[in-house]
C-alpha cells in the first residue's frame, strides 16, 4: 500500500507534516520503536511509529532522521502524547533527509495503525504472490520450468517475508531461496525430513509443526501428481509413496495463519511438484539402462552382449569418461511388517529410496555433476531395487586405498528420517558388492550384493547395510542360521552369567565382552575396565566355573564370540 492511501483513511488520525512529494512510497510493513537507534531492526519500506521517548533535546533529531533515511523507511508517524505536538526540530530534520513525516492524533493507538497496516499489506502481497504463483504453475506445466522451485521460493521470500526450503525424504537441500540466507545445517535438515516423515506416516493433518533449535518451522507434504484433489493423509496402501515425498519446509508457525496464506502455500507446493515430476522424468533412461543391463545378467547372457551394453550405459551415467569404467551393485529391499504394503510396491519404493541414498553426498556422488543423480542407475525386480553404479577407473586401484561405495557411510546422512518414515511398519537392508572392472564380474558382484543385503537383514534396526568385506568373515554364515538353533546355542553359553549378573551384578558379560574383544590381553582389558588384574581374573574364573568354558581355548573363545554376535 501506499502513504498516500494512509493519509486518506480518516480513522487513522495522521497529518502529515512533511514529504508532500514522497506519498506514493510504498509501505512493506510497519514497527513501533522508542529506540534512538533502531535501524538494525529495519529492512526497509516500513511505516515507523514512534512516541518520541528518545528525544531528550533538539539534537536528538538530526541522527533519528538520519538513521531513518539510511534504512529506507517509507516514512515516521510521531506520537504526540509526549510533547503535545511533534517537536519542529524533527519536523526540519526530516524534511532534510527527505524522511516523510506525519503526526499521529492522540485519540488514535498506535496498535491501530498497525492492524491496519499489517492487515493491508498482507492481503496485497498474497493476492500478488498469489497471482504469480498461478501464472508460473501454468508455465511449468505447459513449458520449461523457467528457473524451477528456487524461483516461487524467491517470490515466498521477497513479498511475504518467509524464508523456505525444499527437502527430500531423506534432508537433502533441493532447493532454497536466496533471502532464505545460510543454507540449513545437515543436522537440521536431518531433524525436519524425520519429523515429517514420521508425521505422514501417522496420518497427521498438515501443514505438520515442529521446533528445532528454538525455531519453528512448518513443513507441507509435496505430492507427487495429485490426480484426485487435495492429498489426504496416507493410508497403509499409501506407505511406498510417503517414503517418496518431497516436503516444502517454512522458518514459520502456520498455525495461525488465515485460510488464504495456507491454500497459497499448497498452490506452491503443487507448483514445485511439477517440477519434481519433471526431475523424475530424467531419471527414467538411466533406469531403462540399468533395467535392461539387469535383465542380461539374470539371464546368464553372454559377457560380450553385456559388455556391449555396459558401453552403451557408461556415457549416459558419466558424460566424458575416457576410459571404460569399474561398476558397482547395489541392492536394497523395503520389507513391510504386513504383506499388504507389498501391493503398493515394495520394489518400486526401493527404487525411489536407493535412488535418494546414492544422491547423498556420502555416498560419492561426483561433486563436478550438474545433478548428483546423473550418475544412478536403479532398476528393480520384484522385491528389490538394484543399481548399478559407474566408478571411473582412477589411480585409488593402485595405491591400495578403498574404492567406491562404503556400506558403513552410505546410510550416514539417510538413517535418521528413513527410520522415522519405516518406523515398526517396515525395513530398509542394503548390501554394497566390491568393484568390478568387467562384464564378467557384473553376475558375481550381483550375488555378493544380494548375499551383503542378507547379511544387513539379519541385524537389528530399522535400516541397515553391509558391505562385500564383511563376506569373507563369521558374519556371512549368521543370517543363515536357523533361529531355534541361535537362540540355543546363545541360552546355553549366556544365559546363565546373564542369571548371575541379575542376581549379583557381576557385569560377567560386559566382562567377557571386553576380554574377547581385548584379544583375551589381562593388561589391556583390566585398564578397559578400570579393574585391578586379580579382579579380571577372578570375574574370568567364575565365567568358565559357570559355563564349563575355558577361555585360554581358541574354540571356546570363538563359541562365546558368536554367542554375544547373535545374541
Amino acid at each position: 500500500m501506499r502513504l498516500r492511501a494512509l493519509l486518506d483513511t480518516d480513522a487513522l488520525g495522521l497529518s502529515l507534516l512533511g514529504g508532500e512529494d514522497e506519498l506514493d512510497r510504498t509501505v512493506r510493513g510497519v514497527m513501533t520503536t522508542d529506540l534512538r537507534d533502531p535501524s538494525r531492526y529495519l529492512s526497509g519500506g516500513e511505516l515507523v511509529l514512534t512516541g518520541l521517548a528518545w528525544h531528550r533535546e533538539p539534537a536528538d533529531s538530526e541522527p533519528f532522521a538520519r538513521l531513518m533515511a539510511a534504512a529506507g523507511v517509507a516514512a515516521v508517524a510521531a506520537g504526540t502524547a509526549e510533547f503535545g505536538y511533534v517537536p519542529e526540530d524533527f519536523v526540519e530534520a526530516c524534511a532534510r533527509h527527505r524522511v516523510p513525516l506525519f503526526s499521529v492524533a492522540q485519540s488514535v493507538a498506535f496498535g491501530t495503525i498497525t492492524e491496519h497496516v499489517v492487515r493491508q499489506v498482507s492481503g496485497e502481497r498474497a493476492g500478488d504472490l498469489a497471482a504469480v504463483v498461478d501464472r508460473h504453475r501454468r508455465l511449468m506445466t505447459s513449458g520449461p520450468a523457467g528457473g524451477g522451485p528456487d524461483v516461487v521460493l524467491d517470490l515466498l521470500g521477497s513479498d511475504l517475508d518467509l524464508r523456505a526450503w525444499v527437502l527430500s525424504p531423506t534432508g537433502r537441500a533441493i532447493a532454497g531461496s536466496s533471502a532464505a540466507g545460510p543454507a540449513l545445517p545437515a543436522e537440521i535438515r536431518t531433524r525436519l525430513a524425520a519429523e515429517h516423515l514420521a508425521a505422514l506416516r501417522t496420518g497427521r493433518r498438515s501443514p505438520h509443526r515442529v521446533t528445532v533449535e528454538g525455531v519453528t518451522y512448518s513443513l507441507f507434504p509435496i505430492r507427487s501428481a495429485p490426480k484426485d484433489g487435495p492429498a489426504a493423509a496416507p493410508s497403509a496402501d499409501a506407505r511406498a509413496s510417503v517414503l517418496a515425498d518431497w516436503l516444502l519446509a517454512v522458518e514459520a508457525d502456520a498455525g495461525d495463519w488465515p485460510e488464504e496464506r495456507l491454500d497459497l502455500l499448497q498452490g506452491v507446493t503443487q507448483l514445485i511438484s511439477v517440477e519434481r515430476e519433471r526431475r523424475d522424468a530424467a531419471r527414467t533412461v538411466r533406469r531403462r539402462l540399468a533395467q535392461e543391463v539387469l535383465e542380461l545378467v539374470q539371464a546368464g547372457a553372454a559377457p560380450a552382449e553385456i559388455a556391449a551394453r555396459l558401453r552403451v550405459a557408461a556415457p549416459v551415467l558419466l558424460p566424458g569418461l575416457g576410459a571404460a569404467p569399474h561398476w558397482q551393485v547395489v541392492v536394497a529391499r523395503v520389507e513391510w511388517a504386513d504383506q499388504q504394503g507389498e501391493k503398493a510396491g515394495g520394489g518400486a519404493v526401493a527404487q525411489s529410496l536407493l535412488e535418494e541414498i546414492l544422491i547423498a553426498p556420502e555416498a560419492g556422488a561426483r561433486p563436478d555433476a550438474a545433478e548428483p543423480s546423473d550418475r544412478i542407475a536403479v532398476a528393480h525386480s520384484g522385491d528389490e531395487a538394484i543399481a548399478l553404479v559407474p566408478l571411473p577407473a582412477v589411480a585409488a586401484e593402485h595405491d591400495g586405498s578403498e574404492q567406491g561405495l562404503l556400506a558403513d557411510t552410505l546410510l550416514t546422512a539417510v538413517r535418521e528420517p528413513l527410520a522415522a518414515g519405516l518406523a515398526d511398519q517396515g525395513r530398509l537392508s542394503i548390501g554394497v558388492s566390491a568393484a568390478v572392472h568387467s562384464a564378467e564380474g557384473l553376475r558375481g558382484a550381483l550375488e555378493e550384493a544380494r548375499h551383503a543385503r542378507r547379511v544387513a537383514a539379519a541385524r537389528t534396526g530399522v535400516v541397515c547395510a553391509a558391505g562385500h568385506q564383511e563376506l569373507a568373515s563369521h558374519v556371512l554364515l549368521l543370517p543363515f542360521v536357523p533361529d531355534d538353533v541361535r537362540r540355543a546355542f546363545t541360552a546355553r553359553l549366556l544365559d546363565p552369567l546373564r542369571d548371575y549378573d541379575h542376581k549379583h551384578r557381576a557385569e560377567l558379560i560386559a566382562t567377557l565382552e571386553a576380554f574377547l574383544d581385548c584379544d583375551g590381553s589381562w593388561t589391556r582389558c583390566a585398564s578397559r575396565l578400570h579393574l585391578h588384574v586379580n579382579t579380571l581374573r577372578y570375574r574370568v574364573g567364575r565365567i568358565e566355573q559357570l559355563t564349563g568354558r575355558d577361555l585360554s581355548r581358541l574354540e571356546d573363545k570363538l563359541d562365546f564370540f558368536l554367542a554375544l554376535r547373535m545374541s
